[in-house]
């Protein structure tokens, strides 16, 4: 029987070549887990500015951007992806478990902060980049003993034991701290003045946002004794003020710094199924962005995330038939947290790496991969 000669044409051997050598590049990437890879960003943030829009979905910043008169601020990143949120025990996630998963890149019960399901503590990105001699800083519009910020800064069983985590809190290694939930640290059942306990340790403790502005770390402001105000309540430029504090605080550690930002009550607008006070929050937000991203623009040496734990409220926006104004309605499914993946934005060095759709924990994995940090 004669047998057939198949000949590969060179441009099929070419292709193959570049696809072996894409495979292979894409084997270096970090992996699930966490293992260490071979190869290594070619641009290396000195600083990160991790933005965790509590509750934001996509469509709060569409809505956003329906509402606004102007550019917005998300519009300036040119780094796009989405991630899964479900937590080890839920396709749900509340803020405990999202927030974990964040920080530290291990998955959680609903409920539990800064470790996973077995109970076992795990540490969090800025326990990490601390340790390395970065500056570390948290700013949040809620108590800093509430969910997302706990979830970097202590480690409890449970997210309503806000006593013990202010005492986590209190003994962490960050720097720059700017919130509410003072009360947690000065009101408490054990007799504790964690605040006095601050200063002992070489904090500055203040109540004011103005006595911070050209501050050097140490410091906690405390904005509020339990949670500050909304957006639309009188909380004003809090945030963006507050940024632009610990960013000028952080910015001359020679090894650079890391801080975590939360808008926490983008949340709580959509738990209560409130447009106004959703886009009041939604905008806050998106102006405290332009602050940072000045900032990296004019630096170059920074890292910008900016993602959310879950979406709450089960926002759309549907076509109203008896709008004359062909205004955008806000239509809330849900007064509590749905299974939505949520965006990802990125801008600066490496930013690259958080294009695609992924899981929450990978977060935590590509930022530490920018940073030339395996784990």
């Amino acid at each position: 029987m004669k047998k057939t000669l198949f000949l590969i044409p060179v441009f099929v051997l070419a292709m193959l070549s570049l696809a072996l050598t894409s495979f292979q590049s894409t084997q270096t990437e970090l992996a699930a887990n966490g293992q260490e890879k071979t190869d290594q960003p070619i641009d290396v943030p000195k600083n990160i500015i991790l933005f965790i829009g509590d509750g934001m979905g996509f469509a709060q910043v569409q809505a956003a951007i329906a509402a606004s008169d102007r550019a917005l601020n998300f519009g300036r990143f040119p780094v796009t992806g989405m991630i899964q949120t479900k937590s080890s025990d839920n396709v749900i996630t509340d803020s405990g478990a999202g927030g974990t998963a964040l920080a530290t890149g291990k998955k959680t019960n609903n409920g539990m902060i800064g470790m996973g399901p077995d109970s076992l503590e795990v540490k969090s990105m800025l326990n990490i980049f601390s340790s390395l001699g970065k500056a570390t800083g948290v700013v949040t519009t809620c108590a800093l003993t509430h969910a997302t910020p706990a979830a970097f800064l202590a480690h409890d069983i449970s997210r309503r034991n806000t006593q013990a985590i202010a005492a986590d809190i209190a003994d962490s290694p960050v720097d720059v701290l700017i919130g509410g939930g003072m009360a947690d640290f000065a009101v408490r059942e054990d007799g504790r003045n964690l605040p006095e306990e601050m200063k002992v340790k070489g904090w500055e403790v203040m109540t004011c946002l103005m006595e911070a502005e050209q501050k050097t770390p140490r410091f906690v402001v405390f904005t509020s004794d339990e949670h500050p105000v909304a957006a639309n309540k009188g909380r004003e430029d809090e945030l963006q003020r507050s940024v632009a504090i610990a960013i000028n605080a952080l910015k001359n550690d020679p090894d650079g710094f890391f801080l975590m930002v939360e808008g926490s009550q983008i949340d709580w607008a959509g738990h209560n199924n409130d447009s106004a006070y959703l886009l009041a929050e939604m905008l806050d937000f998106d102006r405290t962005l332009g602050v940072a991203l000045d900032f990296a623009a004019a630096d170059g040496n920074t890292l910008i995330v900016v993602t959310a734990d879950h979406e709450t409220g089960g926002l759309t926006l549907p076509h109203d038939p008896k709008d004359i104004k062909n205004q955008t309605r806000l239509a809330f499914s849900t007064g509590d947290h749905t299974a939505s993946m949520v965006p990802v934005f990125a801008f600066g060095p490496s930013s690259s790496h958080f294009t695609g759709i992924y899981d929450n924990t990978e977060i935590f994995r590509r930022i530490l991969f920018s940073t030339n940090i395996a784990r």
